[in-house]
C-alpha cells in the first residue's frame, strides 16, 4: 500500500528510470559504442539505475535514493576517472544524465527528510 510519502517519490523515480534508459542507449544514439570504457560504463550504470528505480517504484526506501545519488555523482566523475574526457560524444551524456540523476535523487532525499512520515 502506498503512503503519502511514497506517492510523492513516484515522479522522481519515473524520471530516474527514464534517465537510466537514455543512458543505456546513449552509446548508440550518440555514436560512441566503439569506445569500450564509456560504453560499458553507460550500460552498467544504466542497468543499475533502472533496477534501483524499479525497486523504488515498487517499495520506497531512502537508501535507494542515496544509491542513485552516488551513481549520478559517479557518472559525473567517470569521464575523468576512466579517461574519456576527450570523447565529447561520451562525455556529455555521462555529465547530463549524472547531474540530472544526482539532482533528482537529492531532491527525493530532501523531500523525504522534510515531510512528516507515516506512522503505519
Amino acid at each position: 500500500m502506498w503512503t503519502a510519502n511514497t506517492n510523492a517519490r513516484r515522479p522522481q523515480d519515473w524520471c530516474n528510470l527514464i534517465l537510466a534508459v537514455l543512458l543505456f542507449f546513449s552509446p548508440w544514439y550518440m555514436g560512441f559504442v566503439g569506445d569500450f570504457l564509456p560504453t560499458r560504463n553507460a550500460w552498467i550504470v544504466g542497468v543499475a539505475l533502472a533496477v534501483i528505480a524499479v525497486a523504488a517504484l515498487s517499495a520506497f526506501a531512502e537508501w535507494e535514493e542515496w544509491l542513485n545519488l552516488a551513481l549520478g555523482l559517479w557518472l559525473v566523475a567517470s569521464p575523468w576517472m576512466l579517461g574519456f574526457t576527450g570523447n565529447l560524444r561520451a562525455f556529455w551524456p555521462h555529465m547530463v544524465v549524472g547531474l540530472l540523476t544526482a539532482a533528482i535523487s537529492a531532491w527525493a532525499v530532501w523531500d523525504y527528510r522534510h515531510e512528516p512520515h507515516a506512522t503505519a
